[in-house]
């Protein structure tokens, strides 16, 4: 945990070093110099310790930095007999390095809190019975034993027992989740009244958080565009003010005035110094992407961070990411001589043994109906069987004609639903429309973007009609389906021709058009891997509200680098002649730029803050924002 400011030991020199100046100034007014020297010497050294020794080891490493030149102006200015002066720069420049450490140990506390949600210790079952075992020790297809309120290891699959999981601190989503065998759940996570044994399926040091922290970690070493702008800015720029204050020395001597110049060229050795610069991108960047990983938004790299600030299209994928990728039948319809009841109970009879991707979606709309005899399944085209001694067939309208009820079955195709008809004995008893339906959230998402002016696609594999009717419930225009992988990284291209695009998906077919993305952005948890190693970030949790809210922290985090890179480099450009000329003191320089560093500082900090109220999404997700 970072201590308070005054009582942060990485201050303390800093602070000593102020306190010491001041009084040696104090000193200095009342006419008192030999303590005011001694006083402000002990401020110069407190400081120099800062900085001097570290910069002393980047040039024996043939590496130059700002520190360096602090370094020569401060030996300058004592040898010109300015030790207060000497001691102001140094006590300045040592406090403005002190705080950029200190918001970059701030923007990088998001990631040691995700890791200490993972528990020290875990229980876990064995032959002889259950043992306590530290987190790190359990490896994959460990038993686990979680009990209420404790939080979950590392990955894994409930085995046994019923519970609800609050996964909020992982995935950003605040409602706890009901879970039971066979269901995942991510490490992190906190078990609710009833105890669970989960099989691990990652080891204790490897798992989604860690995976997490480690993607993060990665995200600010590369550098984005305004980051690589500043380096190619700041890095030549050392060398050249080096060479500038030799000049300035120089020219002293040619007009024979050495001390003049000499002292001259010490103030702009200080004036043209790119300190500033040199943190503007680095402690925004840092702060954004840690906030980001709070809220279940893993940006991969400060690359994928600046681009993300440019977005002005986004193309989702449709299953999976605007749908739940979860088939329910969502319309039932019988004929005269037969109820809704009965049409549900005869499929779900034959379905209760099928393994087609819509048989879940029949039997979950009539569980625990008893399985029917003799089934038989036709591929490509449906099942049948026997049901309480009357022939049942269950199948599409292709093999199956709805007869009189083909009306009914055109209306439901047209409302993008996936129509089956049933016919027992030989007649048609009713139609059964299934559907993938949207995820709640998908139509307020949409409308968040709109309203923030980025432009929305939806990219699917589905026939036309199915897309158009969920891209209208949504508020999408732009549909593309029936598309195959190479059509949907095709369609991508095309888009970002005309602007920076960003792809949602969550599928292994998703993952050309993710890389083809200015941006790709994977839904993490229920993602395939293929999709989230093509993204450029990662969503922890499944809320599609997020996206909104993360757009305009990027946005927000580029313009705060933007006006950091412009305010670094006006200072740089507008101190320079002044300190040539005469016009400001080495005092005065120093005062001027190492208080626009600590504002360059700050206001890089505040990239950390989460997107303001009007882009949170209302209900889940503002809750998981916050």
């Amino acid at each position: 945990m970072r201590p308070p400011l005054w009582r942060d030991p990485a201050l303390l020199l800093s602070a000593l070093a102020g306190v010491t100046l001041l009084v040696g100034y104090i000193f200095e007014w009342t006419g008192l110099g030999v303590p005011a020297l001694i006083f402000q010497w002990v401020a110069l050294l407190a400081s120099a310790y800062t900085f001097v020794p570290g910069a002393i080891r980047r040039l024996l490493r043939r590496r130059l930095g700002v520190g360096l030149l602090m370094t020569i102006a401060a030996v300058g200015a004592v040898a010109l007999g300015h030790v207060g002066e000497a001691a102001t720069l140094a006590f300045l420049f040592s406090l403005a390095e002190a705080l950029e450490d200190r918001a970059m140990d701030r923007a990088k506390e998001g990631l040691r809190a995700l890791l200490s949600l993972i528990p020290e210790t875990v229980r876990v079952s064995r032959i002889a019975g259950d043992i306590t075992i530290p987190a790190a020790e359990v490896h994959e297809l460990d038993l686990l034993v979680v009990g209420a309120g404790e939080r979950v290891a590392t990955d894994g699959v409930i085995i046994e027992g019923h519970s609800s999981i609050d996964t909020s601190a992982v995935t950003g989503e605040s409602i706890p989740v009901e879970v039971g065998p066979g269901d995942a759940v991510p490490a992190g996570s906190v078990n609710g009244s009833a105890t669970l044994r989960i099989e691990a399926t990652a080891d204790g040091r490897d798992n989604s958080l860690t995976q997490i922290v480690e993607l993060v970690e990665q995200a600010h070493a590369r550098k984005g565009e305004r980051a690589r702008l500043a380096d190619k800015i700041a890095r030549p720029l050392v060398p050249v003010v080096l060479v500038a204050a030799a000049l300035v020395a120089a020219f002293g001597f040619v007009v024979g005035e050495p001390s003049l110049w000499i002292e001259r060229a010490l103030v702009v050795l200080v004036a043209a110094s790119p300190c500033a610069l040199a943190i503007a991108v680095p402690v925004t960047v840092i702060s954004a992407i840690g906030s980001a990983s709070k809220y279940g938004v893993v940006i991969k790299s400060g690359e994928a961070f600046e681009q993300f600030g440019t977005i002005r299209t986004v193309a989702f994928d449709k299953t999976g990411t605007l749908t739940r990728n979860q088939p329910k039948v969502v319309a039932v319809h019988a004929t005269a001589g037969s109820s809704n009841n009965d049409v549900l109970r005869v499929a779900a009879a034959l379905e209760a043994t099928s393994t087609h991707p819509l048989a879940a979606a029949i039997i979950a709309a009539a569980p625990q109906t008893p399985a029917g005899e003799g089934i038989i399944e036709e591929a490509g085209h449906g099942i049948s069987g026997t049901v309480d001694g009357v022939r049942v067939r269950v199948g599409n309208a292709r093999w199956l004609h709805p007869g009189k009820l083909q009306p009914v079955a055109e209306g439901m195709a047209g409302a993008g639903m996936t129509v089956v008809v049933v016919e027992t004995g030989g007649v048609i008893a009713g139609l059964l429309g299934i559907r993938d339906e949207l995820r709640p959230e998908a139509a307020e998402t949409i409308a968040m973007l709109t309203q923030q002016g980025i432009r929305t696609v939806m990219l699917t594999g589905d026939n036309e009609r199915t897309a158009r009717a969920l891209a209208a419930e949504a508020g999408i225009t732009d549909v593309r389906a029936e598309q195959l992988p190479k059509d949907k990284a095709d369609a991508i291209a095309a888009l970002v021709a005309e602007g920076p695009t960003a792809m949602v998906g969550d599928g292994i077919n998703d993952a050309p058009a993710l890389a083809t993305a200015t941006v790709g952005i994977a839904m993490g948890v229920k993602g395939s891997a293929a999709a989230i190693e093509s993204a450029d970030i990662a969503f922890t949790g499944s809320d599609l509200r997020l996206i909104p809210g993360a757009l305009a922290h990027a946005r927000r985090g580029r313009l705060i680098m933007t006006i950091n890179i412009g305010l670094a480099l006006t200072i740089v450009i507008a101190l320079f002649p002044i300190a040539l000329f005469g016009v400001l003191g080495l005092a005065g320089v120093v005062v001027v730029h190492e208080i626009a560093e600590i504002i360059v500082i700050l206001n890089g900090v505040r990239a950390v803050r989460r997107p303001s109220a009007r882009h949170e999404p209302s209900s889940v997700a503002a809750a998981s924002m916050r």
